[in-house]
């Protein structure tokens, strides 16, 4: 250790097995990134400019939308440069705020989607309250616990990872600077730092989910208990997009994270980020409006705007 030279760039290794494939690969992600940004976008942008969707469902939402394009904007374009040059390093500093800015804003999207699943519990189960509960400084408090505490979570753990000493092989067995393969790179016992983040990881996972069911359990009761068939698909449609988006993000966050960082097929990790980081992203505003009739209205009255001006 005192002879050795500190690492001060990593390699990230992406897909070598591609091989011609680089450049469909290449195409069908920037295309897929491109459709994340446009939809997350016009989400804030429509809910920013109608005072129709200025509700605490509709700001709950522009925030989560906020926070999935830092998220995705850590990690695509970064792979992307890599895919078309061909040079696959990132240096020491960069790759640790990859790694922060990713888990950071994962974090955020499940406290929001946390704090989401409490409004609709409120507005379906509460309805009479709604008003008196999610008032606007509520919300405000709400939305500011969700991105400082999703910082203040991940940013001891990140400050450890930055700590330790890297001076061997420099080869990141991924597409972006994720936890396990980071850490397999040090050198020095990471056993500790991988339990610590384990039950941290859990318990703030577990306690996310649980809170999440606790609230879907009563609002499905409730819905169940409405004597009219209108009233109860009204209800569903309420809070269905949510529960979806829901069931995705904790079925893959779990399944990658909830495990010791360095154990766990690369190849598998590999694929199922893609699907996090790629694929579910751009699924998501399509599932939020789609079905969403007060949305679809006021989007189209923001593009009749803009083309009008």
């Amino acid at each position: 250790m005192d002879n050795a030279t500190s690492v001060t760039e990593f390699i990230l290794l992406g897909f070598p097995e591609l091989h011609g494939l680089t450049m469909p690969f290449f195409t069908i992600f920037l295309l897929m990134y491109l459709l994340s940004l446009t939809g997350h976008s016009m989400i804030i942008i429509v809910v920013l400019t109608e005072p129709m969707l200025h509700t605490p469902m509709y700001f709950f939402l522009s925030n989560f939308s906020m926070a999935e394009i830092c998220s995705i904007t850590a990690e695509i374009p970064k792979m992307l440069h890599n895919l078309l040059s061909g040079k696959t390093t990132i240096c020491f500093a960069c790759c640790m705020t990859q790694g922060f800015m990713v888990f950071s804003m994962s974090a955020v999207e499940l406290i929001t989607l946390t704090v989401m699943s409490f409004d609709r519990y409120v507005a379906i189960c509460k309805p009479l309250l709604y008003t008196t509960i999610m008032t606007n400084e509520i919300c405000l408090r709400l939305a500011l616990l969700a991105w400082i505490g999703g910082f203040v979570i991940i940013i001891s753990q990140s400050a450890v990872i930055w700590s330790y000493p890297y001076c061997g092989p420099n080869v990141i067995d991924h597409f972006f600077c994720d936890v396990g393969p980071v850490l397999r790179l040090a050198c020095a016992d990471t056993t500790l730092m991988e339990l610590i983040g384990l039950l941290y990881g859990t318990a703030i996972m577990w306690g996310s989910f649980g809170f999440s069911l606790i609230s879907y359990a009563c609002i499905i009761a409730t819905i169940v208990g409405i004597p009219s068939a209108t009233g109860r698909s009204k209800a569903f449609v309420t809070c269905g997009s949510h529960l979806t988006v829901v069931s995705l993000f904790y079925l893959i966050i779990m399944f990658m994270y909830l495990r010791p960082s360095t154990h766990g097929d690369t190849q598998v990790n590999k694929v199922v980020s893609l699907v996090r980081t790629s694929f579910i992203p751009m699924l998501n505003p399509f599932i939020y409006t789609i079905r969403n009739k007060d949305f679809k209205v006021a989007a189209w009255k923001t593009l009749r705007r803009k083309l009008h001006f």
